[in-house]
């Protein structure tokens, strides 16, 4: 985890020096070049750190999870056995295991430590798949947790953040001024705060592109992770059984990110690849 904390903020912090550089070299002033670099990483990491570090809470209270603290029935004891076992042999810390109530075959996994997570699951999936199919579904949560997704996530989004602020403003200036005839005198006029609220807009729209294509790429991990622990076939089966499901999901847009369902929106804007890819993928490892 350290290693890839260290190697997100290294990128970050190399990037801005190499926009500091070419905006040097088209003019800028370095002094409110430096200021921007700051102000740009403060907000573009402060709020994707507050909300990792909220996670769970965030998680608990928008989707009413109750955490399991004594098992009141066979099927909480099996979840906290399937998820001890799993967490186990992950090799991380024993998450919390709760329940929320909703009508879609979901779960999600979420928190800032891969020792103090959260994995939850929904009354419909309870409700609509086997023991075999669930315990598969918790494998794909415990392996998001294992791999470090949330955290890598919400790093990932911090140098995005940072790049949209930068970009938008340097870029917003510099279409300022050839509008304005390179006007004297400092200040900015009200036009170059539209510019840059359109092209925050716009590079944010780019930002969430790569956001979301990360978030596919982990999804297939995940279900690697999931296959190996609890096996692939109760992995394929578990994703056809979501098929059903058409991939629907009334989880909140924040955390959405990290549940098993897919999503029905465009490719390129999709927190999930297709569940027919997913399924694809697994029959082609070598996991089994």
């Amino acid at each position: 985890m350290f290693t890839r904390i260290a190697l997100f903020l290294a990128t970050n912090f190399a990037v801005l020096i190499l926009a500091s550089i070419v905006m040097s070299l088209l003019g800028t002033d370095p002094s409110k070049m430096s200021g921007l670099l700051v102000m740009a990483a403060i907000f573009g990491f402060g709020g994707s750190l507050i909300s990792l570090l909220l996670s769970k809470w965030m998680a608990k209270r928008s989707t009413g999870a109750v955490v399991i603290t004594e098992p009141r029935n066979q099927t909480e004891r099996w979840l906290l056995a399937t998820v001890e076992r799993q967490a186990k042999a992950a090799g991380i810390g024993m998450p919390e295991v709760a329940v929320y109530e909703g009508p879609e075959i979901n779960a999600f996994a979420t928190g800032a430590n891969r020792n103090n997570a959260l994995v939850a699951v929904s009354t419909g999936l309870l409700h609509n798949m086997s023991e075999d199919e669930a315990e598969a579904v918790l494998g794909h949560e415990i392996a998001h947790v294992a791999n470090g997704d949330m955290i890598t996530m919400a790093l990932l989004q911090g140098v995005l953040n940072t790049f949209v602020i930068v970009l938008a403003r340097v870029v917003g200036g510099i279409i300022d001024s050839a509008l304005s005839g390179n006007r004297e005198g400092g200040g900015r006029g009200f036009a170059y705060y539209i510019i840059v609220f359109v092209l925050e807009m716009v590079f944010g729209l780019f930002a969430t592109m790569i956001s979301m294509w990360f978030s596919r790429h982990r999804e297939f991990r995940a279900d690697a992770g999931g296959a190996s622990l609890a096996g692939r076939q109760k992995m394929i089966a578990a994703l056809e059984r979501l098929q059903l499901n058409h991939g629907q999901s009334t989880l909140p847009t924040q955390i959405a990110a990290f549940g098993i369902a897919g999503s029905t929106a465009k490719k390129l804007f999709m927190s999930h690849p297709p569940l027919e890819e997913r399924i694809a993928a697994l029959r082609a490892s070598t996991v089994a």
